[in-house]
């Protein structure tokens, strides 16, 4: 049988010919034969249609999980392969729909997300360690384990309703995307369209999947009236990196074809070139910017890579498994924007980073928008139109015990 690498590093030479110190009936007589114990080492192998390798530790985790070499790993890992990972939905009856921060980051002080976790998979989703909250995974367990928050809808009619609603821009999807798979079977996102399109409050959208044109019918007439808008992510135009990248999300030429079907019908388009990832995609964003005009959008933007939390250790072990000659280059080059740090939540810093190479993507970024025509004008939604709808009637006690 051949010897292990770590075995060969322990090889004793005895004259002219190797012995191992495991093999004690090779061993001279005057030699040492106290036995040395090797360390069982784990290697996580990536799961077909999964972008997270494994479920990493969650921050409010009390049992604490290690993976190791059982001696059976290659059995485990071919098991592993030919049984895909399956995704379970749980029905969430939510207490509140609507999220408000007051971040000068984001451009919108009002979100609704009607899933929690997303199949799409995308490796470098921030939204991964809100998973945490829920007693569960950042890693697997966010992209297989899904809630859904079947009474957005009605939630959504009492909160326009009441009298000290005030009318804003409200955006759709933001931490996980509101038109993943599921959502082609339950239709949630498409009852929220719904209250909002009776409501006539505004609203954007931020997906990755061409199920958005299943919507057209109400997004058509709204954008009509300066009151709906969708940003499109598009992270690479690589199909097989994309592969890796977001598993389960529509590929990069789908996306660029619903850009320009939403461009067609009126829907004003903007492509979110996020995140940008040193040595991965950061060489496509002149590219993308280029296709994105040429598709119809009307303005693009981008975010550095960001690693919240247990994001830092999902994204890590993902591009040591992709990426393994690279990997080390790829996060000191993060490091070097986060200022020596994995990740830097400030304000202002988080969303860009800062520093050289932070200041030589914004000015590539900006200079292809230019180029293209792109950021030329911006897109106004208008409040005014707003419509109070009339608040559906509470249930009592005893009829919620038939929810």
């Amino acid at each position: 049988m051949p010897t292990r690498p770590d075995q060969r590093d322990r090889d004793l030479n005895d004259g002219e010919r190797t012995v191992d110190r495991h093999d004690t009936q090779a061993l001279p007589p005057d030699v040492d034969r106290d036995p040395v114990v090797q360390p069982l080492v784990f290697h996580p192998q990536a799961r077909r249609g999964r972008g997270a390798i494994v479920n990493v530790q969650g921050r409010y985790e009390v049992d604490v999980r290690e993976s190791f070499d059982n001696g059976w790993d290659e059995a485990a890992e071919a098991d592993l392969d030919e049984a895909p990972l399956k995704t379970t939905i749980t029905v969430e009856r939510a207490r509140t729909i609507l999220s408000r921060n007051d971040s000068p980051d984001i451009p919108f002080r009002i979100s609704l997300n009607p899933y929690r976790g997303c199949e799409h998979g995308c490796i470098y989703c921030f939204a991964r360690p809100t998973h945490s909250y829920l007693g569960l995974s950042a890693g697997l367990d966010f992209e297989s384990r899904l809630f859904a928050k079947t009474n957005a809808a009605v939630l959504l009619t009492q909160e326009l309703a009441k009298p000290s609603y005030v009318p804003d821009t409200i955006a759709v999807g933001v931490n996980t995307d509101a038109y993943q798979p599921i959502e082609r079977d339950l239709k949630i996102t498409r009852s929220v369209l719904e209250v909002l399109h009776e409501a006539r409050n505004p609203f954007g959208l931020i997906t990755k999947s061409s199920l958005i044109e299943r919507d057209l019918d109400l997004l058509v007439p709204l954008a009509a009236r300066d009151l709906a808008r969708a940003s499109i992510t598009i992270t690479t135009l690589d199909h097989e990196l994309s592969r890796k990248l977001e598993p389960r999300a529509a590929s990069p030429a789908r996306r660029l074809r619903t850009v320009r079907t939403l461009v067609d019908a009126g829907v004003p388009v903007s492509v979110n070139v996020s995140p940008v990832i040193p040595f991965i995609t950061d060489g496509e964003m002149e590219h993308i910017v280029e296709a994105a005009a040429a598709a119809g959008a009307h303005s693009a933007h981008f975010i550095v890579l960001r690693l919240p939390w247990e994001l830092n250790e999902v994204f890590q072990l993902w591009l040591r498994t992709h990426f393994p000659l690279r990997a080390e280059r790829v996060m000191n080059r993060i490091r070097d924007m986060r200022g020596g740090k994995d990740y830097d939540s400030r304000f202002g810093k988080r969303m860009t980073g800062e520093g050289i190479w932070a200041e030589l993507f914004a000015q590539r970024f900006h200079a292809a928008c230019a180029r293209h025509g792109l950021n030329s004008k911006r897109h106004h939604f208008d409040n005014s139109q707003f419509r109070r709808p009339v608040a559906p009637l509470k249930p009592t006690a005893q009829q919620r015990l038939f929810d």
